[in-house]
């Protein structure tokens, strides 16, 4: 069965991915998370903090990164500066919605920036939108229905402006902390399930951006140092296995802010297994312990940590990613079963 896919996706689609069609992509959208580590960094270091630090940081780090990259993710409240500074070579992902979620209201509801939309941020020179959505499958029809139907309003729009879609899907659990056993036990489960529920066509989700589905850290031969872990390497890898099997579109994988030697590892073992995943979007992995560095030493300590560890960050996962993973338009039986017309919405 043909995929259709309209002209204006398909060519956006190719400026996001490498020779190889695959999203090698950097992700540095980061906003209230970004705002908390600087401030940290500059109290660590009796530094007066500011604004500045977090738009200088995004710049330098885009500027020095994005030409190894397929594709960088920016949002432009806070990486305006990085937009401008990236490679003209890379294909630019821009957030769409708000930073973080409002704790006052049950179920952690997403939001869209208000004074953006698909075309206007086309317009601004995106070749992609991204949404993050905090996602429990197993949360009550009132919260979840709500997400389901942000998500087709984000879908729908996105076809009618003939403009990739990239959705990241964060799972919890508010009984447990994200970090805790409790929760490594039931993330295989939620991860998923959001996996069924996001590659469904009704959504029109071009790429599914996931978390691996398991906690590293609860992997017992990964860390001899666990009094109970949550699975053995094993059962990891098969949730990884069922974890694509149950895709039916292009999906990515998260960093999810572990140490870049343990993102290498995961994907690695996404290679042994098989797994159909077309890529990353690697974020706080790849530029993480340059905060620090710039905070308290400045521009060109960062541009020196830049060209020398985080490149070597980029360029092995380029190389784990030349091995494992596949081309976005395999997922639909390769390029020759690619129906490209002037618009998806007509079929």
């Amino acid at each position: 069965m043909k995929k259709y896919i309209s002209k204006g996706k398909y060519d956006r689609m190719l400026k996001l991915t490498n020779d190889n069609g695959v999203i090698d992509a950097l992700a540095i959208d980061q906003r209230g998370s970004l705002v908390k580590a600087t401030q940290k960094a500059a109290e660590e270091a009796g530094k007066t903090w500011s604004m500045d630090m977090v738009y200088d940081f995004k710049e330098i780090v885009s500027k020095y990164l994005s030409p190894l990259s397929s594709a960088i993710l920016l949002d432009e409240q806070m990486g305006f500066k990085g937009i401008q500074t990236k490679s003209a070579d890379t294909g630019l992902i821009m957030s769409y919605e708000k930073t973080g979620y409002d704790a006052d209201t049950p179920g952690r509801q997403p939001a869209l920036i208000p004074e953006q939309s698909a075309q206007i941020m086309i317009e601004k020179g995106a070749d992609a939108l991204k949404v993050l959505v905090y996602y429990n499958p197993n949360d009550p029809d009132e919260v979840n229905d709500a997400k389901r139907a942000f998500a087709e309003r984000y879908g729908t729009e996105a076809m009618a402006a003939e403009v990739p879609t990239f959705f990241e899907v964060v799972t919890y659990d508010d009984r447990f902390a994200p970090d805790s056993l409790e929760f490594a036990k039931i993330k295989p489960e939620l991860v998923i399930k959001s996996i069924k529920e996001f590659t469904q066509d009704k959504y029109h989700i071009d790429v599914l951006k996931m978390e691996v589905p398991f906690n590293p850290k609860y992997v017992k031969e990964w860390n001899s140092d666990l009094t109970e872990a949550a699975y053995a390497e094993t059962e990891a890898q098969e949730y990884l296995k069922t974890m694509g099997e149950a895709a039916t579109r292009p999906f990515i994988f998260l960093s999810a802010g572990v140490p870049m030697a343990t993102f290498q590892r995961e994907l690695k073992l996404a290679g042994k297994a098989n797994v159909p995943f077309s890529g990353v979007l690697s974020g706080r992995a790849t530029w993480i312990d340059g905060i620090e560095i710039f905070v308290k030493e400045g521009s060109d300590a960062l541009i020196e940590w830049l060209k020398d560890q985080g490149t070597k960050n980029i360029t092995g996962l380029t190389s784990i990613l030349n091995e494992t993973a596949i081309p976005w338009y395999e997922v639909y039986g390769g390029k020759d079963n690619l129906e490209i017309v002037e618009s998806e919405g007509l079929k």
